[in-house]
């Protein structure tokens, strides 16, 4: 009985009228409130920070041909024909750019900042960000993959490298003279290009051919903690991304700062060895095991292709699968290293890029008829992130435009767009109007605009984008 009794208590105090856990029908109309609800499109967003990526390539250059690519060295610049369209490839807002030690440093202590600096103005020039790795070395025998030269001098000839399961290492990093040295320049690049408006983010790169982490969990705590810190100290702004190398540098660099992480072979199933591969035997173990899972939240996922996306399609691997994996990984940007998408799978990778990253879709917007010049406009708002990650950059605000031909009020709100994670997000505010403003009808818009310039830098996933890519929602009375 004590039971039956409890049941119908629960029910009365549910529907009992004036009940705050009873759902309230609003008559906004009768309110004086605009109900807007933007209809959502279905479209490809170039948006900053998400994507592919060009690789020692800008937008409008020609990609690689074949199977073959290049990185490490100083970028060979393409003349450039006015045009931002890449054939083949998708349109990109980052371009990534790895080089050598020895070309950012020929003499000790002497930075050629100018290979940087003439990358990050060529990718403003493209509409794109640099996100950019500093290797320490690459594989092979030619000297250009070797450290500089002053420090091949300075430690001897022997060459770490062992070609048949060695550690893929060149030179020795427990020798206290590596981390001075490698560390010193990481050190310097964060004091010079931290916060730069045009990084994207620096990858997290300490030991191993192409700086890909081989053979880091070797490392004595003290170096790996010398190595990490000249990145986690210095760079303080700029988004850090990791290699997934081992348990002991990821969870060492992420109690540092939080960064994300990254991949270089996504896509591989079986290249290497038929009974393993990174898909099934490395990548989804070593994010759980090597405490990545949900460095995502804090920092941005970027994936780089294993060979190019035309060997995914020789060797029969299953793209849809592929694609997938990553967004449950919660990829954010893609290195297809400029080489081309296979006409046949442009339907996988337009549904791949709908999702990769952010993607805001505005559900519903409400505001007041009318308003007095000078009073507080207030508003609700709820959005929907369909994408797989969140921004990671503070460089965007939310802004409400108000203009009619002759006036316009442009208000930036407070609104922390980066904790907008996948899925539902509210976010209910108010703005000041201007004493000033004149009286009359004005169009209402709203956008995610550059903290610096107030103009909008974030493409919406719904109709209604203006010419100067603001969003139109309704109209407004200012009495």
């Amino acid at each position: 009985m004590k039971s039956a009794h409890l049941v119908k208590m629960i029910l009365l105090w549910v529907v009992m009228p004036g009940n705050t856990a009873f759902a309230q029908m609003i008559d906004f109309a009768k309110q004086g409130i605009v109900r807007v609800t933007p209809k959502e499109i279905d479209s490809v967003l170039n948006n900053p920070g998400i994507g592919f990526t060009t690789f020692q390539r800008f937008n409008g250059d020609t990609l690689n041909t074949g199977l073959g690519w290049t990185e490490g060295k100083p970028i060979d610049y393409q003349r450039f024909n006015g045009s931002l369209a890449n054939k083949d490839y998708p349109a990109t807002t980052i371009a990534y750019f790895r080089v050598y030690w020895r070309f950012l440093e020929p003499e000790k202590g002497k930075y050629n900042w100018a290979l940087i600096d003439q990358a990050l103005k060529t990718a403003h020039d493209r509409g794109q960000t640099l996100m950019i790795r500093v290797a320490p070395y690459g594989e092979g025998d030619s000297k250009g993959n070797d450290v500089p030269d002053w420090y091949r001098t300075l430690v001897g000839k022997r060459n770490e490298w062992i070609e048949d399961g060695g550690t893929g290492w060149r030179v020795d990093p427990e020798d206290s003279r590596y981390a001075q040295y490698f560390g010193g320049l990481i050190a310097a690049m964060g004091q010079h290009y931290d916060g730069h408006p045009d990084v994207e983010a620096v990858d997290l790169s300490v030991v191993g051919f192409w700086g890909e982490g081989r053979g880091a969990s070797l490392l004595s705590q003290k170096t790996r903690a010398a190595l990490v810190d000249a990145y986690t100290d210095h760079f303080r702004k700029t988004p850090l991304i990791a290699l997934l190398t081992d348990k002991k540098t990821n969870e060492y660099a992420l109690s540092k700062a939080p960064i994300g992480w990254r991949i270089d072979c996504l896509g591989d199933m079986g290249g290497f060895d038929k009974n393993w591969s990174h898909m099934y035997d490395y990548y989804p173990e070593g994010i759980i095991n090597f405490g990545m899972r949900d460095a995502w939240k804090k920092g941005p996922v970027s994936l780089e292709v294993c060979w190019v996306i035309q060997k995914w399609k020789d060797e029969g691997w299953d793209i849809n699968y592929i694609i997938d994996q990553s967004l449950k990984w919660h990829i954010s940007s893609f290195n297809a290293k400029s080489s081309a998408v296979p006409k046949e799978w442009w339907p996988a990778v337009n549904r791949w890029l709908n999702s990769m990253g952010y993607r805001f879709a505005l559900r519903k917007f409400t505001y007041p008829r009318e308003i007095s010049r000078g009073a507080n406009l207030t508003f609700t708002s709820w959005w929907e992130n369909k994408g797989v990650a969140p921004v990671y950059r503070k460089d965007f605000s939310l802004a409400i435009r108000l203009t009619n031909g002759s006036h316009t009020v442009v208000r930036t709100t407070d609104a922390d767009i980066c904790s907008w994670l996948p899925g539902d997000n509210l976010y209910d505010s108010a703005i000041q109007l201007p004493f000033e403003m004149p009286a009359g009808d004005y169009q209402l818009d709203i956008g995610i605009t550059d903290r610096q310039t107030n103009e909008p830098r974030v493409n919406l996933a719904i109709e209604g984008r203006t010419a100067d890519g603001w969003y139109r929602l309704g109209r407004i009375t200012v009495q």
